[in-house]
């Protein structure tokens, strides 16, 4: 297993090289999961210990407390530079779920992450997607090339076979880079395990529910569980039969809602 999780851990850090090497002006979108926590690790990993690029958490207003808590103590630990985008129009405008989740999604996430990609001219940014997450990233690239608005033509996509990476793109294509794509959510478990990452406290089981997957109040929800360690979340997992993201209500909200919204510009 050892050997397993290093090949991932190699993979990782030279895509995070290799794009750093390729592209300017990149940031690393940070949504406070498990996920994009352990691709901090791995950032920190390939850069000795620094993040040469800032994080991007996108705020809807509608995160768990905890979330934030955890979000600012640990990028002050990292010493890592965040940007916190909004889109301020739509929050004062009183955007929510109840105008339908879809909408809601596309206003407070998606384009309040354009509209940050814009402020700050962001050329790229690394996000922690992974293919068996959901049915829409399983048809992504490491190097995913997106158009002038940041929108992702998923039946256009580049050729990625054995491993060979495109880097090169025309002048002012926008590029997602994802770093751990090719893991699974079990990798992620045991290489948090392995490495003693310190997670969001919502992952474990509190009066025998806990989170599965992180995203906003009212659209995320815990699972049965009373898994309380990482460990005991391994055993949970190697069990399990029902999706990741069975918590998250966007991805259930009508066929294809998920890749509807990715096309847009969605992380």
């Amino acid at each position: 297993m050892n050997s397993h999780l290093d090949e991932l851990e190699a993979q990782s850090i030279y895509i995070f090289r290799e794009a750093y090497r390729k592209f300017e002006n990149l940031a690393m979108l940070y949504s406070v999961g498990k996920d994009s926590t352990t691709m901090i690790h791995l950032a920190r990993k390939a850069f000795f210990g620094r993040i040469p690029f800032p994080l991007v958490h996108i705020d809807t207003t509608y995160k768990y407390p905890e979330m934030i808590e955890y979000r600012d103590r640990m990028t002050r630990e990292w010493g890592a530079d965040l940007i916190v985008g909004r889109n301020e129009a739509a929050i004062a405008a009183g955007t929510g779920p109840e105008q339908g989740r879809l909408d809601c999604c596309a206003k407070l996430k998606t384009d309040g992450l354009s509209q940050t990609i814009e402020r700050h001219g962001f050329n790229g940014l690394f996000l922690g997607i992974r293919r068996d997450e959901e049915g829409s990233r399983a048809k992504e690239r490491v190097f995913s090339p997106r158009d002038k608005n940041f929108e992702w033509s998923y039946k256009d996509q580049p050729p990625e076979l054995w491993d060979q990476f495109n880097t090169t793109f025309a002048p002012g294509t926008h590029i997602r880079v994802h770093p751990i794509l090719h893991w699974t959510e079990l990798d992620i478990w045991l290489y948090i395990q392995r490495e003693g990452i310190e997670l969001c406290p919502l992952y474990f089981a509190r009066d025998g529910k806990r989170f599965r997957s992180l995203g906003c109040m009212p659209c995320t929800g815990p699972i049965q569980s009373n898994a309380v360690t990482v460990e005991e979340i391994i055993e949970e997992l190697r069990a399990i039969k029902t999706p990741e993201r069975a918590g998250r209500a966007q991805d259930q909200e009508n066929t294809y809602a998920m890749q509807k919204l990715r096309a847009k510009g969605y992380m």
